[in-house]
């Protein structure tokens, strides 16, 4: 048994502060992404959107007629055009904000602060809807596949839940290892589709319930066309992600993130486009049972092995594509912890480097909105776009004002550039809005005040703390002690532990006391007779305790010391145990009083850690 004590030899040789620097940010290295592995753990939400943007857009379209499908290929390029432009944009972001945030970073830069706000809020539902949403319409489309799964939707996606978080929990780059697989396989398998669709000239397989002849209730006009463009831009969530976590990314990050931005919009765009085509082709419209996705497979394969590979690899990916949120969130809450909005936890890292605080926040969160909802995919989407839309409006608009005060070179056609997707996203927003506004939309009206408030009261409560503790301030140098200290060390018995602590507090400048609570009479008399036989040199003190309470009659004490004027410290010990079970076999009365004589005391509390060895 030996007491813990670490050191600092000055006189050992140190590397130079930028070597070791730079070894630490190469250890680093090693638990960040490539720009592939980037693809993968970050870009599936976008790239799995393909599942049901497409198909959003038929069912906007649908009340047209039949006829009106074919509109899906103009509005599926209009979408398209507009992620040409979000890809563009978001790798200027990439470079102008290399530390993360994607629109809350543009937002505080040239937006102010209410604008930021916004931002961080918008982006937080948008994240924790993903998770949700995602791991919701994952367990659908397997329950769709094996019907006995039906009634325990709740439980698949808590399940798959618990298991993206402790992978994320050992690290972003494991994570990206274990969703490269599926995501390759995802993105072959769409390619399979869209080009078995187009070499297919034998009869379609056709799958699903027919839901009768379309009546068409309404004609294709404006509207209805920025309804489906709205709906269809559902395809367009998880494209800020890859600029909200660059932090992530290996050295040099800027660039591995740009690339993987592109590989984004490239891939995303030609499935967009090909499913469109092949919907026009084939006049796809909703049948029961069935998504659009799934019609399009049967018709470029038939219902043999390769279809069903191809919607458990859909399952798969739209349950995996939660982990982009796990990628954008934590990096997200450590810049609004750094900015004194949220809990400074969140800025904390472990060893791997993983934000965990970050982690476990969204993980939570996500698991409270599946609940009420009973993980139900319609109770959740039609908020689920909305948020990302302001995101994506407010950084567009970010980077017109950042344009205009840089006036680099070229710096015309760039903010041309973000004023005119600025629009777009805008127009896309407002219409989602006030469609499925008494759908569930105006909720956003109620969850986003609300985050802008607890940033705004948690910002206020850091600027009062600030105040109180003088920070940035240069403080008066500090009064020589002219009081005689002391030193209250606790004791039940005479043991090597007991030692240990009066050595301790013996080597403190003070004067130094023994105290005992007599809880059992009997006890507290064989204490003061192995006391007088030890003879440590430290007197002790046996406290009577009426009401039997460690507790109460040690916090009388120091207080009653404390206001003679001494400064009084109390060293407590705490027994390090080998394995972290044995600690449930030892009494925890340390935590309780340090939690105590804290509390209800202004008693200097330290703690001498002994291993068991």
């Amino acid at each position: 048994m030996r007491a813990v004590v670490e050191t600092l030899d000055s006189t050992s040789p140190q590397p130079p502060v930028a070597d070791r620097r730079v070894r630490r940010d190469q250890r680093g290295d090693a638990y960040r992404l490539t720009a592939l592995g980037g693809l993968a753990a970050l870009s599936l939400d976008a790239l799995s959107s393909v599942a049901y943007g497409p198909e959003a857009i038929v069912l906007a379209l649908i009340p047209a007629g039949i006829g009106a499908v074919s509109w899906t290929l103009p509005v599926s390029l209009a979408i398209t055009a507009l992620l040409l432009v979000l890809v563009l944009s978001y790798g200027q972001v990439i470079a102008v904000h290399p530390d993360g945030g994607g629109a809350y970073a543009v937002a505080k830069k040239d937006l102010g602060r209410v604008a930021s706000l916004l931002a961080a809020a918008s982006l937080v539902v948008d994240y924790v809807l993903t998770v949700a949403v995602s791991l919701a319409a994952g367990a659908a489309s397997l329950a769709s596949a094996f019907p006995a799964l039906a009634g325990h939707l709740l439980a698949i996606t808590l399940t798959g839940l618990a298991v993206l978080t402790v992978i994320n929990l050992i690290g972003i780059a494991e994570s990206a290892k274990v969703l490269m697989g599926p995501t390759l396989v995802f993105i072959l398998a769409i390619f399979a589709v869209i080009a078995g669709g187009f070499l297919h000239h034998d009869p379609i397989a056709v799958i699903g319930k027919d839901l009768g002849p379309v009546e068409p209730i309404e004609a294709v006009g404006i509207v209805l066309i920025l309804k489906a463009f709205s709906a269809g831009c559902s395809s367009l969530t998880g494209v800020e992600a890859i600029a909200n976590a660059v932090p992530s990314f290996r050295t040099p990050a800027v660039k591995r993130a740009q690339h993987t931005e592109i590989a984004l919009g490239v891939l995303l765009g030609v499935m967009l486009v090909g499913l469109a085509l092949l919907i026009r082709q084939y006049h796809m419209v909703p049948r029961g049972d069935v998504t659009i996705l799934a019609q399009l497979s049967a018709a470029a394969f038939g219902t043999g092995w390769m279809f069903y590979l191809t919607n458990i690899a859909v399952t798969l990916v739209l349950v995996l594509a939660a982990n982009t949120s796990f990628g954008g969130l934590p990096v997200l809450l450590s810049l609004l912890a750094k900015d004194h909005r949220v809990a400074h936890a969140f800025a904390m890292r472990s060893e791997r480097p993983v934000f965990r605080y970050g982690v476990g926040a969204l993980a939570i969160l996500a698991a409270l909105v599946l609940i009420i909802v009973s993980a139900d995919t319609n109770r959740l989407l039609p908020v689920f776009a909305i948020g990302v839309f302001i995101g994506f409006t407010i950084s567009q608009l970010g980077l017109v004002r950042h344009w205009r005060a840089v006036r680099g070179p070229g710096w015309l056609p760039r903010a041309l550039l973000n004023g005119f997707g600025a629009v777009l996203t805008a127009i896309a927003g407002v219409v989602l809005l006030v469609e499925k506004f008494t759908e569930g939309a105006w909720l956003l009206l109620i969850i986003i005040p609300s985050l802008l408030i607890l940033f705004a009261r948690t910002e206020k409560y850091y600027a009062q703390v600030a105040k109180l503790l003088g920070l940035g301030k240069i403080p008066p140098c500090p009064a020589p002690d002219t009081e005689t200290s002391l030193i209250v060390v606790p004791v039940v018995t005479v043991s090597a532990l007991t030692e240990q602590a009066l050595t301790t507090a013996m080597r403190l400048s003070g004067e130094v006391v023994a105290v005992a609570v007599a809880i059992e009479p009997a006890s507290a008399k064989k204490l003061g007779a192995q006391w007088k036989e030890w003879n440590p040199g430290v007197p002790l003190m046996v406290l009577p305790s009426p009401n039997r309470s460690l507790v109460a009659t040690l916090v009388g004490y120091v207080r009653k010391q404390s206001a003679k004027g001494r400064q009084v410290t109390v060293l407590l010990t705490q027994i390090e145990t080998r394995r972290w079970w044995h600690r449930l076999l030892h009494n925890p009365r340390g935590p309780v009083l340090t939690a105590a004589l804290r509390a209800r005391t202004d008693a200097v509390v330290a703690t001498l850690a002994v291993r068991l060895d």
